[in-house]
């Protein structure tokens, strides 16, 4: 049995008879696997730069991250994928071949040099565990999460649904796609540059919101009661009996906030 199949077979048992699993990585070519806990109230960060950042809600407790790498013209082989545990949560970087280049909770030093080289990341969150999804080159989508999640891209699109916990999202060359289901008290960032931003939100929203774009238009299936003069590109004040903070924001692109059940 090779050894990194022994190392989850062990796990596996160990799962079974109720011990506690230790973090255990694995790579077997261009795939890479890790496995961890990661408890509610923690975060857990995965930083990449060219590929993509899929977020869904975990099975059970553990968390769960893989990437595969690929390029055309660069080794993946030279790109390496690195952990670092600390006091908040988790961090997991797609770190690209440079003396400087660093994976850090909240940043480091991280360039590609014209590696081509693309990471796809494919992550598993446990309720409660905030995720912070950052990237460069490529689309960001978390989905069905339960915990904080807090997404950035440059140029790509990014994909949020929540049930409700505090959220924020930003790309410069990309739309944004939102859904933030049940009700929830922490602010709700979205901001791009280039692009397009749709917001669907419960059909009883209280919130005080900030919405504004330069070349484009703000519509809203929500009564408004409103703070200031009426402008077709921006639109501030309070939804239902106000409460959490709503900021959208955008330059070349139109708002929509939408109702959903």
């Amino acid at each position: 049995m090779r050894a990194g199949l022994l190392v989850w077979a062990v796990a596996a048992v160990a799962t079974a008879a109720g011990f506690a699993v230790p973090d255990a990585a694995r790579a077997q070519g261009d795939h890479w696997e890790w496995r961890g806990a990661v408890a509610a109230g923690k975060t857990l960060e995965v930083r990449g730069i060219n590929g993509t950042i899929r977020a869904q809600p975990a099975d059970g407790q553990q968390a769960f991250v893989t990437a595969d790498k690929r390029g055309r013209d660069d080794d993946p082989a030279d790109v390496r994928i690195e952990v670092v545990e600390h006091e908040r949560g988790v961090t997991i970087c797609a770190v690209y071949p440079g003396r400087a280049n660093t994976c850090q909770p909240g940043g480091g030093r991280m360039h590609v040099r014209d590696n081509d080289v693309q990471v796809d990341f494919e992550v598993r969150v446990p309720a409660g565990v905030t995720l912070v999804g950052d990237n460069v080159n490529g689309a960001v989508e978390a989905v069905g999460l339960t915990g904080r999640v807090d997404l950035e891209t440059v140029n790509g699109g990014v994909t949020l649904e929540t049930a409700g916990g505090e959220a924020s999202a930003e790309t410069v060359n990309g739309s944004i796609q939102a859904t933030v289901r049940g009700a929830g008290t922490g602010p709700l960032s979205f901001e791009t540059v280039n692009g397009g931003i749709t917001i669907g939100l419960p059909a009883g929203l209280g919130a005080s919101i900030d919405a504004q774009t330069v070349n484009g238009s703000v519509s809203t299936d929500f009564p408004i009661t409103l703070s200031g003069r009426i402008n077709p590109r921006e639109l501030r004040g309070r939804i239902g009996q106000g409460g959490r903070e709503l900021h959208v924001e955008t330059v070349n692109g139109s708002i929509r906030l939408r109702s959903i059940p």
